[in-house]
């Protein structure tokens, strides 16, 4: 029985082989006794297939400044998994944030307090399959940054190592400047939270504007400036009067993120169930709906379920 030898090789233009078709591969068969016959395989080349794929600029850290400097407006919404998450990529989104917020929306709670850095990660890796264009940033839930600055720089290493986070966000001024510092120093891009910081609500006490006052106009201020000083790439902005956020914005060269901070912001966020009308029960003034999906989705059900229990679904055409 005659030995066999194979071998592929990917065929070029031209060469000693003859002048073969770019893209095909060659599959060799030598015979013991000398004789070769070939195989044409029909493959994209690499030069086709760099032609077809469009090229897809990711957003970096360095992207929002460059978008900050040029005026070009930055788009965030909040994402938990990943089919929302591909949704918001593939339709522009720039920043996808995997808010503490998840325990709101995902889980329930009525605030972001008993979120854990487990959650977070868990989230976080979902979005991460999900998005290949956006910058994703995902939030330091409630005492994972506080204690000390080395606890949050391993926590942070974690979202970044563990759940494929681009950023972290974390919220306060002048108590995390040494947290910020010490994570930015590592190579951990941080997002600083200003303003309403809603980790604080049982010390506020509500959900009210923030820096309404000229003191604490004043102290959000500083504290925007410092964590620009401390290196931090980027400012939520939440709840504060839109002067203040003007003027906040124009001081840093960092980009600012508003979300009830008025039109002045570098860009916007929201919560994309608040802006997609999946939270029936929550109006609040800084929120644009574009659509109604509570209704949409509830009518869809009740016809759903009509249509089972009318014994109408599934149909022949259905069925297998």
């Amino acid at each position: 029985m005659p030995r066999l030898c194979c071998s592929v090789s990917r065929a070029r233009d031209s060469g000693t082989s003859g002048n073969r078709a770019p893209g095909l591969i060659m599959l060799r068969r030598t015979r013991t006794a000398g004789d070769t016959d070939y195989f044409r395989v029909s493959l994209p080349s690499m030069n086709s297939r760099m032609e077809h794929t469009p090229k897809v600029r990711a957003v970096t850290t360095r992207r929002l400044l460059e978008m900050k400097a040029s005026g070009t407006k930055i788009v965030c919404l909040t994402a938990y998994d990943a089919l929302m998450a591909s949704i918001f990529d593939q339709a522009g989104v720039d920043v996808l944030l995997v808010g503490d917020s998840l325990g709101n929306i995902v889980q329930g709670h009525e605030t972001t307090i008993p979120v854990t850095l487990e959650d977070v990660i868990y989230h976080t890796k979902a979005v991460r399959r999900g998005a290949s264009r956006a910058l994703i940033v995902a939030d330091m839930p409630f005492m994972s940054y506080q204690v000390h600055p080395d606890e949050a720089f391993r926590n942070a290493g974690r979202l970044m190592k563990e759940a494929g986070a681009s950023a972290v966000k974390l919220e306060g001024g002048q108590r995390v400047l040494d947290a910020v510092a010490r994570m930015t120093s590592a190579g951990i891009p941080v997002m600083g939270h200003l303003g309403l910081t809603p980790q604080s609500i049982y010390q506020f006490g509500s959900y009210r504007a923030r820096g309404q006052d000229e003191e604490e106009a004043e102290q959000i201020y500083r504290d925007a400036i410092a964590l620009e000083q401390a290196g931090a790439f980027a400012i939520v902005l939440e709840k504060i009067p839109a002067t203040l956020a003007k003027r906040i914005t124009e001081s840093l060269h960092i980009p600012t993120i508003g979300i009830g901070a008025g039109p002045w912001c570098d860009g916007q966020i929201l919560v994309y169930a608040d802006m997609l009308g999946l939270t029936a029960n929550f109006h609040p003034r800084f929120v644009r709906r574009y659509d109604n999906l509570f209704e949409r989705i509830t009518d869809a059900v009740r016809r759903y379920s009509e249509d089972i229990r009318r014994g109408d679904f599934p149909n022949e055409h259905e069925s297998y």
